[in-house]
């Protein structure tokens, strides 16, 4: 199982998310999506499930707080992370009970094993802001072990 995670689009899909994201079996973003088309060009690529980020407008459907799933035996956890302030993989892993956590919000792009638990920020896919490369990732699930790969964009 293949999953691609993309998180603050802000508005923008860039035609290299959907070159990176070909083949995969769904993808999970992890907010601040701003709106537009995103979410359907993204859906174009494989089925996609969002969370609300802090720019993200309150009450729209297409969107939930967070997201929790079991996908070939892991269990996922998606939230933009906004909502433990500064998120840091110390803080999602004391807050949040899965193997693997999807989070958003800082742009900055970090995958993280923590023994047997994983923490993925895709970084931001959007328009370039901090001075980061834009990424989105790539969550490989085979056997009950996760994996996770970064894709500068």
């Amino acid at each position: 199982m293949r999953v691609g995670l993309i998180s603050d689009t802000h508005g923008l899909v860039r035609p290299e998310v959907l070159l990176a994201f070909e083949g995969v079996d769904r993808i999970l973003h992890a907010g601040d999506v701003g709106g537009g088309d995103v979410l359907a060009i993204l859906a174009r690529v494989a089925p996609v499930e969002a969370v609300f980020g802090n720019v993200d407008v309150p009450g729209d459907p297409r969107l939930t707080d967070h997201l929790y799933d079991r996908i070939g035996g892991v269990s996922v956890h998606v939230s933009h992370g906004h909502e433990l302030g500064s998120p840091t993989p110390a803080r999602l892993l004391a807050r949040y009970d899965a193997d693997v956590l999807v989070y958003g919000h800082t742009h900055k792009p970090l995958i993280q094993r923590a023994a047997a638990r994983l923490v993925v920020n895709p970084g931001a896919a959007g328009p370039r802001r901090f001075d980061i490369q834009p990424s989105v990732a790539i969550l490989t699930i085979r056997s009950g072990r996760a994996e996770a790969e970064l894709i500068p964009l």
